[in-house]
């Protein structure tokens, strides 16, 4: 199997696990389209769900898809948010954020029950942080806070390049709540909960891609099958 079929059989997997009558978090990512593709399958043939989509991409290809929506405001309790990884580690840690979403997509998964992350095995690493931390902050004051991260990070033993994250169009990449993204490259993460709790601290920082304690299990796409971790 291609990296995209290993990618749509473990959002398969996901999808068998929601319920009728469920509201659901949807994730932001190339593994989180397959699963809205499916879950809107189970739609047309009957489910009765309403989810709460973590970006203007997924709101659009739910709508597209015929997925019922709602908004957290709405509906502040979910049930489950199925979403995808850049990395995650045998305790479930993860780094999101490869797609610009994470603000959004922590605050769902933060007022969901369980999530359950959906990726390829190649995403499951021993030590966090080969995947550059995404890290939101304000434009307002961008290079006071860039250095202020470079330093906390480093009085947690992270320390490597902040990178401002650029479009294709060479333009400075702007998240959907209108804030910039550096991209920390730590090569590893050894303390993923310290540095999660310093860089909150720093003024500028809207929000970080250590996603440490939401996710409840994981469905692992290999080319010899699917691995889950914890309950799915």
């Amino acid at each position: 199997m291609n990296a995209e079929e290993l990618k749509r059989l473990a959002a398969a997997r996901a999808v068998a696990a929601v319920r009728d009558g469920m509201k659901l978090g949807l994730g932001t990512g190339s593994t989180a389209k397959h699963f809205v593709e499916l879950l809107a399958e189970r739609v047309r043939e009957g489910l009765n769900v309403v989810g709460v989509p973590t970006s203007e991409a997924t709101r659009a290809l739910a709508e597209r898809e015929g997925v019922p929506l709602t908004t957290l405001d709405e509906t502040p309790e979910l049930d489950l948010t199925v979403d995808g990884a850049d990395e995650l580690d045998d305790e479930l840690r993860l780094i999101k954020g490869g797609g610009g979403a994470l603000l959004r997509e922590k605050i769902v998964a933060a007022a969901s029950g369980r999530m359950i992350v959906i990726a390829d095995g190649s995403k499951r690493v021993g030590t966090l942080g080969r995947f550059p931390l995404p890290i939101e902050v304000s434009p307002f004051g961008l290079e006071a806070t860039r250095r202020a991260v470079a330093k906390t990070a480093a009085t947690v033993g992270a320390e490597g390049e902040l990178v401002l994250r650029k479009g294709a169009d060479g333009r400075i990449f702007v998240t959907d709540g209108g804030h910039y993204i550096l991209d920390g490259h730590f090569g590893r993460i050894e303390r993923p909960e310290a540095l999660a709790s310093a860089l909150v601290a720093v003024p500028g920082v809207v929000e970080h891609g250590l996603f440490i304690g939401l996710a409840t299990a994981a469905v692992l796409a290999k080319p010899d099958g699917v691995e889950t971790l914890g309950d799915v």
